[in-house]
C-alpha cells in the first residue's frame, strides 16, 4: 500500500510538473554543466523497487514517469550548489526542463486541442526562459 500511495504522489507531481518544445525536443537539452554537483544521482531512481509498477502503466504514464526522473536528478544535483542564487537557477532549469518534458508528452499522447496548445505555449515559454538562465549562469556563475 506505502508503494501505491508513493507513486500515485510521484505521478500526480509528475502530471503538474512536465512540457514539451518545438524544434528542441527535452531529450535534446542538455542540463547544464554548471548546475551538476559531480555527486552520482542515478542512485536516486524512483523506479528502484516497483515491484512490477512499469508493467501496470499505460504508454503515456511511462513517458511521463521517465521525465519526472530526469527532472528529479536534476533538481536534486543543482539544489547542490552552495551559491544560493546558482542553486535556485539550476533548480528552475531542471523544473522549467520537466514542464517542457511533461508537454513533449501531451502533444505525443494527448488528444485535446486546447491541451495540445497549452502544451505549445509552455514549451515555447519555458525554452526562452531555459535560455535566459543559461545565459545568466555562464555570464554569473562562479
Amino acid at each position: 500500500m506505502k508503494t501505491l500511495v508513493k507513486y500515485s504522489l510521484a505521478a500526480a507531481g509528475a502530471l503538474s510538473i512536465l512540457a514539451i518544445m518545438p524544434a528542441t525536443s527535452f531529450a535534446e537539452m542538455a542540463y547544464p554543466e554548471k548546475c551538476k554537483s559531480g555527486m552520482d544521482m542515478s542512485k536516486m531512481d524512483m523506479m528502484s523497487g516497483d515491484m512490477g509498477m512499469a508493467d501496470m502503466m499505460t504508454d503515456y504514464q511511462k513517458a511521463s514517469m521517465e521525465g519526472m526522473k530526469s527532472m528529479h536528478m536534476n533538481m536534486m544535483q543543482g539544489m547542490m550548489k552552495k551559491d544560493a542564487d546558482v542553486a535556485f537557477v539550476c533548480g528552475m532549469i531542471a523544473h522549467h526542463m520537466g514542464a517542457i518534458s511533461m508537454s513533449e508528452v501531451e502533444l505525443k499522447y494527448g488528444d485535446n486541442e486546447w491541451a495540445k496548445k497549452t502544451a505549445q505555449k509552455i514549451i515555447d515559454a519555458q525554452t526562452k526562459e531555459i535560455a535566459e538562465m543559461t545565459e545568466w549562469l555562464d555570464k554569473e556563475a562562479k
